[in-house]
């Protein structure tokens, strides 16, 4: 069961906080929090005691699964492995965390693509973060030589995007 002090710390922190319903379980112990114009409405402690079964176990046999060890592949040096060393000063970062949009519209054309000229005001994506969408500018004059990321892909802040060859 739940002490005071906890129940008032809990109250305290939905009060600062931006939920408008809050409700916490924990053993058998159930409390619910709805604010209401600044007030914080807190219902009634119900303690819920349900019976518990024993769970039947069972095991299923284990499947012999006859396991050969792997032959490494030999590739003959310069082949299999394409170097792509792409000539950049500049990578376009995600400000924040959220889903990348490439385009206005799934139905509209990319914003960028591979080779296209951008100025320091050019919107070369939207990222949705909390259903606000944000334009990203490049910040830089130069051409796009690289795209790291796929529209609708969740990015994290800090990730690089785009990559620039700046002018």
């Amino acid at each position: 069961m739940l002490k005071v002090q906890e129940i008032r710390d809990l109250i305290e922190l939905i009060d600062q906080s931006s939920i408008d319903e809050f409700t916490y379980e924990t053993e058998g112990t159930t409390v619910s929090m709805k604010k209401a114009v600044g007030e914080i409405e807190v219902g009634p402690v119900k303690q819920v005691v349900n019976p518990v079964e024993k769970p039947e176990i069972t095991t299923p046999e284990p499947k012999q699964v006859k396991k050969e060890p792997e032959k490494p592949v030999e590739t003959p040096k310069g082949e299999g492995r394409e170097q792509t060393t792409v000539d950049y000063d500049y990578e376009i970062e995600s400000p924040m965390v959220g889903t990348l949009y490439t385009a206005s519209s799934p139905e509209a054309d990319p914003y960028v693509q591979k080779g296209s000229a951008v100025q320091k005001d050019t919107v070369v994506c939207i990222v949705e973060a909390m259903k606000l969408f944000n334009e990203i500018e490049a910040e830089v004059n130069g051409e796009i030589v690289e795209i790291l990321v796929e529209d609708g892909e969740l990015v994290e802040y800090g990730q690089p995007l785009f990559r620039v060859k700046t002018k």
